[in-house]
């Protein structure tokens, strides 16, 4: 029995303290739970940032081999000034969505070179078939996401909306499982 005035620790609290021996005060202060009791390791703001730079710089390269790839018939004539605009909108807009066909599985370059995974919140799986819109959300809108979360976030005091996807540190959360921490509900609250 607990004394009175003294919280108990949540079950949360209890993992994250029992992890602590096996990856480390910094990387078990970001344990968390799925909706469904599954833990991970979310990944670092760092992580975080530089994955979206990695995927961003991509983004812009394939926006430049696009617009490099219309000069040609441009320059000779093929196609008019209305058709490159047409073609130069056409790549700002599939050049995202393209990326995200190889970001299925949570891993684009930038997940890659980060040790990260994009995972979908509410199981833990895979994005899956809304990929491409994600990256489209991570490299285009997300200076407008960003804009309207400052202003949402002045005006109410939290940020609008909620997040359907998050980061993980894959070779944490995978340490994390291997040594018997699966789920909140195998752990006991003293």
């Amino acid at each position: 029995m607990a004394a009175p005035g003294v919280a108990r620790p949540t079950r949360l609290e209890v993992v994250r303290a029992d992890a602590a021996h096996v990856l480390g005060s910094r990387a078990a202060a970001r344990v968390e739970a799925f909706p469904d009791g599954t833990l991970h390791v979310r990944a670092g703001e760092l992580r975080r940032a530089l994955a979206w730079l990695v995927d961003f710089a991509v983004y812009l390269l394939l926006v430049g081999v696009g617009l490099v790839a219309l000069t040609v018939p441009h320059g000779s004539g093929k196609i008019d000034d209305g058709g490159f605009a047409l073609g130069a909108v056409a790549v700002l807009l599939l050049a995202a969505p393209l990326y995200g066909l190889c970001y299925g599985n949570g891993r684009a370059l930038g997940a890659v070179v980060t040790g990260t995974r994009l995972v979908r919140l509410s199981t833990g799986g895979r994005i899956g078939f809304p990929a491409p819109w994600a990256m489209t959300v991570r490299t285009v809108l997300l200076p407008l996401l960003i804009a309207s979360f400052v202003v949402g976030a002045l005006a109410s005091g939290s940020p609008p909306g909620s997040p359907s996807r998050t980061s993980i540190d894959d070779r944490s959360t995978r340490r994390l499982r291997a040594a018997g921490f699966r789920t909140l509900a195998d752990r006991r609250v003293p």
